[in-house]
């Protein structure tokens, strides 16, 4: 994704990446759910299996919840990269393929430090 806006198009390659701003802008999304999880082993073990899935593709959460409930926003875990459409779809498909997972709600790409 490329991210020029006017405003910025006329500051130095420098500048642009000291503001995170166009080709050096970062992306994360955010997504919710709803949890059927009987007590708090079982969401531990949502949770492990959950970040094991975001550490593999390089990515990096912050939120959190309880056995009912879980949000969340995820980001790239480099400098300077993003997630790409392709992370926040396997993610989305992994909440839809469990079981324990219901009213899934997951954001697009933003830009994690101006897409607020």
């Amino acid at each position: 994704m490329n991210h020029v806006n006017k405003a910025s198009s006329s500051r130095s390659k420098r500048l642009r990446k000291k503001l995170y701003l166009d080709e050096y802008a970062m992306l994360g999304f955010s997504f919710q759910c709803n949890l059927t999880l009987k007590d708090q082993i079982q969401f531990d073990i949502f949770l492990d299996d959950l970040l094991g899935l975001i550490a593999a593709r390089d990515l990096v959460l912050g939120g959190g919840g309880n056995a009912k409930y879980f949000n969340a926003f995820i980001t790239s875990s480099k400098r300077y990269a993003s997630p790409k459409n392709e992370d926040v779809s396997f993610i989305e498909a992994w909440l839809l393929a469990n079981n324990k997972v219901s009213n899934i709600s997951v954001g697009k790409l933003v830009d994690v430090n101006c897409g607020f």
